[in-house]
C-alpha cells in the first residue's frame, strides 16, 4: 500500500472514530444481612432503582441516605459479602411481560418456575406505576360474574371494582377467589393470581384445580412463597398488577387476586423494621396505608379513548378472631369499593360460602347487575333481612303466629339455596332463575332438607328441555321471560313433586 494510500484510510479512520465513555456508578457492600445491603458510593442512585451485585444478584434501592444506600435483595442474599461491588444499572424495578406469561406459575421477578421453558416477552413493565387519572376512568357498570349465588345476587362484583375478601383462616377466602377465576371461563377475562407467604404445596393444589377446570389458559400464577426471601413477597402484588396493566393497556379486562395482603404487609413491616425505619402502631411503618392504597388504586376501568380496559381486584385479607377493626383490615376496607365477610360461626355451620350477609357490602355493583338479577335479587335481601332479626327471636318464643313462621321457613331456605359446593360455579340465568322460583313462593311445598336436591334437579331440567329461556334470560328481563320462566318451574315442579 502507497504513502498517499495510506494517509487517506488513516484520515477516514479518525474522521468515522467515535469515543464512547461508558461510565458505571460502583459501590461497595458495608454490610449485608436478613436479606439487607447496604452499599456506600452509589452518590447518584435513585429511588427503587435495580442494582446488581458482583455474583449476578440483583436488589433494589429503598432507603437513600447520607452515606449509604439501603438495599433489599431479590434473591438469595447469602450469596453476597462485604466488600462486594455493587453498580447502578440505572433501570428503575421492572418485569418483563408478554402475551405469553398467560397460564404459566412465575416469581415476582416474572421469571419461570413451573418448569416449562423460559417465557418470550414483549415489553419491560414498571412494577410502580401512578394510577390512572379519574379523567380517564369510566364508572363501574359491566357485571364481574363470580358464579358464586350469594355474591352475584347479594354483594355484586363489577369491571373495574376492588372488592376485599376477609374472614379468619380456614373460612374459604382462597376458595371464593379460585371460584371465580374457574367462573371467567368463556367471559373475555384474563386472571392474575397472587399468592404472597402461602404454602408453596397449597398453591401448586390451587393451580392443579385451574388446571383441572381449564382455566389455567387465561390465568397467570405469581408465587412469592412462605419460604421466600420478603423482599420478593414484597414486590409481588405489584408484579401481579404490573402483568394485569399489560393486558390493561391493550383493552382487556383482567381480575387480579392478591392472597393475602395481610402477610403483604408483614413482610414490608420485617423489611421497613431491618432498614431502621421508624415503627409506628403495631410496629408497622408510617407509609403502611400508602402500601396498600397505591396497589389498589391501580385497579380501574378505562373509558374507551384510553382502550376500554379494566383492572378487577379481589384483596384478600385474614383476620384474628374475626376482629375486623384491627389495623390492616381496617385500612384495607376503607381503600376498597365493598368487602365480603367471611365467619368461622357460619363455615362451621355448615353455611358454605360462609358469607355474613349483613356486614357484607358492595358500593358499586348494584349498578353493575343485570336487569333480571336486579329484579329477583332485591326482595331475597329484604327476606334474608327479616330472617336474621327473627331467627334470634324465634328461639326464645314456642308460639309463633302463622306469618312468622312462614318468614322463617322462608329466610332457611334462602339459606339453604344460597349454600354451594366447590369449584362449582354457576352462570346468571340459572342463579336467576333458582331465586325467582324462591321470591314467588315457589318452593312452598318442598322441604328444606330437599333444597339442595331440587335446586340441582332444577338446573339439569333448563340445561337439558330450556336452552332458549336460558338464552333470554342472559339477555334481558320482561313480562314475557318472566312469565315463560314460571311456567317452566311449575313445569318441574310437577315432575319433582310426583
Amino acid at each position: 500500500m502507497n504513502t498517499e494510500a495510506l494517509v487517506k484510510k488513516l484520515e477516514t479512520e479518525i474522521s468515522n472514530f467515535q469515543s464512547d465513555v461508558d461510565v458505571t456508578e460502583y459501590g461497595i457492600v458495608q454490610s449485608i444481612g436478613d436479606g439487607i445491603a447496604r452499599v456506600s458510593g452509589l452518590t447518584q442512585c435513585k429511588a427503587s432503582e435495580m442494582i446488581e451485585f458482583e455474583n449476578g444478584t440483583v436488589g433494589v434501592a429503598l432507603n437513600l441516605e447520607e452515606d449509604t444506600v439501603g438495599i433489599i435483595v431479590l434473591g438469595d442474599y447469602l450469596a453476597v459479602k462485604e466488600g462486594d461491588k455493587a453498580k447502578r444499572t440505572g433501570k428503575i424495578l421492572s418485569i418483563p411481560v408478554g402475551d405469553a406469561i398467560m397460564g404459566r406459575v412465575v416469581n415476582p421477578l416474572a421469571e419461570a418456575i413451573d418448569g416449562k421453558g423460559d417465557i418470550a416477552a414483549d415489553v419491560d413493565q414498571l412494577i410502580e406505576r401512578v394510577a390512572p387519572g379519574v379523567m380517564t376512568r369510566e364508572p363501574v357498570s359491566v357485571p364481574m360474574q363470580t358464579g358464586i349465588k350469594v355474591i352475584d345476587a347479594l354483594v355484586p362484583i363489577g369491571r373495574g371494582q376492588r372488592e376485599l375478601i376477609i374472614g379468619d383462616r380456614q373460612t374459604g377466602k382462597t376458595a371464593l377467589a379460585v371460584d371465580t377465576i374457574i367462573n371467567q371461563k368463556g367471559q373475555n377475562m384474563k386472571c392474575v393470581y397472587v399468592a404472597i407467604g402461602q404454602k408453596k404445596s397449597k398453591v401448586m393444589r390451587v393451580v392443579q384445580k385451574l388446571e383441572e377446570a381449564g382455566a389455567m389458559e387465561y390465568t397467570t400464577v405469581v408465587l412469592a412463597g412462605a419460604s421466600d426471601p420478603s423482599s420478593l413477597q414484597y414486590i409481588a402484588p405489584y408484579a401481579g398488577v404490573a402483568i394485569a396493566e399489560y393486558f390493561l393497556d391493550k383493552g382487556e379486562d383482567v381480575l387480579v387476586i392478591y392472597d393475602d395482603l395481610t402477610k403483604h404487609a408483614a413482610a414490608y413491616r420485617e423489611i421497613s423494621l431491618l432498614l431502621r425505619r421508624p415503627p409506628g402502631r403495631e410496629a408497622y411503618p408510617g407509609d403502611v396505608f400508602y402500601l396498600h392504597s397505591r396497589l389498589l388504586e391501580r385497579a380501574c376501568r378505562l373509558n374507551e379513548e384510553n382502550g376500554g380496559g379494566s383492572i378487577t381486584a379481589l384483596p384478600v385479607i385474614e383476620t384474628q378472631g374475626g376482629d375486623v377493626s384491627a389495623y390492616i383490615p381496617t385500612n384495607v376496607i376503607s381503600i376498597t369499593d365493598g368487602q365480603i365477610f367471611l365467619e368461622a360461626g357460619l363455615f362451621n355451620k355448615g353455611i358454605r360460602p360462609a358469607i355474613n350477609v349483613g356486614l357484607s357490602v358492595s358500593r358499586v355493583g348494584g349498578s353493575a347487575q343485570t336487569k333480571a338479577m336486579k329484579k329477583t335479587a332485591g326482595p331475597m335481601k329484604l327476606a334474608l333481612a327479616q330472617y336474621r332479626e327473627l331467627e334470634s327471636f324465634a328461639q326464645f318464643g314456642s308460639d309463633l303466629d302463622p306469618q312468622t313462621k312462614k318468614t322463617l321457613d322462608h329466610g332457611a331456605k334462602s339459606v339453604e339455596l344460597l349454600k354451594q359446593k366447590q369449584y362449582s360455579p354457576i352462570v346468571m340465568p340459572k342463579q336467576v332463575a333458582s331465586i325467582y322460583a324462591l321470591n314467588n313462593g315457589m318452593l312452598e311445598g318442598i322441604e328444606k332438607s330437599d333444597v339442595a336436591k331440587w335446586e340441582e334437579g332444577f338446573y339439569s331440567f333448563l340445561d337439558a328441555s330450556k336452552s332458549s329461556l336460558l338464552e333470554s334470560l342472559a339477555k334481558g328481563w320482561g313480562d314475557d321471560v318472566q312469565a315463560e320462566l314460571k311456567q317452566a318451574i311449575v313445569e318441574y315442579n310437577d315432575t319433582f313433586k310426583g
